[in-house]
């Protein structure tokens, strides 16, 4: 005999779900985190929720909205340090801050870098940047276009770490000696020159290096400030 008191595994009970815009956002991070973002579809979203996809529009604008607020979701969660005055300092914690939220659904990260969200929580990273940017002398204009150009850099790395394959090299060393060896073969003298470091990828050692370019670039166009 079954207690009556026991849940039935799969399926949740009639009722036993309260549906709300966060449950199913909750329940698109589990598609794609397990089939990435091509796997959601209302269909799929419903079936981890156990309740009928048509349900889901009382609360979403569909699978496009839905995809828009699983990127509202993951960056309003996102970690934003408070400003200490210093330009390089700032930028550069927001900077981590927004790969540790970018990779903490590696599936889901195309959505927080690519999205173009109108919402409060995808505009309030960008209203610290440009503030930032702003009390160290940027007028608007030239704000926007060092966002957008530390923006670039950040998410053209992120992108390639998150897909990092064979491709862009390797952190395995039987990897890395195995394309370090085709590049070397290649032909082509500047290739096979670069060869061991065109193998070997270290996303760590990446991103800090495209942080730090992309810093420098924006510290030698300070308002007053003097250029070497």
């Amino acid at each position: 005999m079954t207690n009556g008191s026991s849940t039935r595994r799969g399926r949740p009970p009639k009722g036993a779900t309260l549906l709300s815009k966060a449950v199913i956002v909750g329940a698109a991070l589990q598609v794609i985190d397990a089939e990435g973002v091509g796997g959601v579809s209302m269909r799929a979203v419903g079936r981890v929720i156990g309740v009928d996809p048509k349900s889901l529009y009382n609360h979403v604008d569909g699978k496009d909205g839905l995809l828009d607020s699983v990127a509202e979701s993951l960056l309003g969660a996102l970690d934003l340090p408070e400003p200490t005055g210093d330009l390089a300092t700032d930028l550069r914690s927001i900077s981590y801050a927004f790969r540790e939220r970018a990779l903490a659904h590696p599936e889901a990260a195309s959505l927080v870098l690519t999205r173009q969200l109108s919402s409060f929580e995808g505009l309030a990273p960008v209203e610290v940047v440009l503030s930032i940017l702003m009390n160290a002398g940027f007028g608007g204009e030239e704000s926007v276009h060092l966002l957008r150009v530390v923006l670039a850099a950040l998410i053209g790395t992120l992108l390639r770490e998150v897909n990092a394959g064979p491709t862009y090299g390797s952190d395995d060393a039987a990897g890395i000696a195995e394309r370090t060896a085709v590049l070397e073969a290649s032909d082509l003298p500047s290739v096979a020159a670069a060869a061991p470091h065109l193998a070997a990828f270290d996303a760590d050692e990446e991103f800090e290096y495209a942080v730090e370019l992309a810093l420098e670039a924006v510290l030698r166009r300070v308002p007053g400030r003097e250029t070497v």
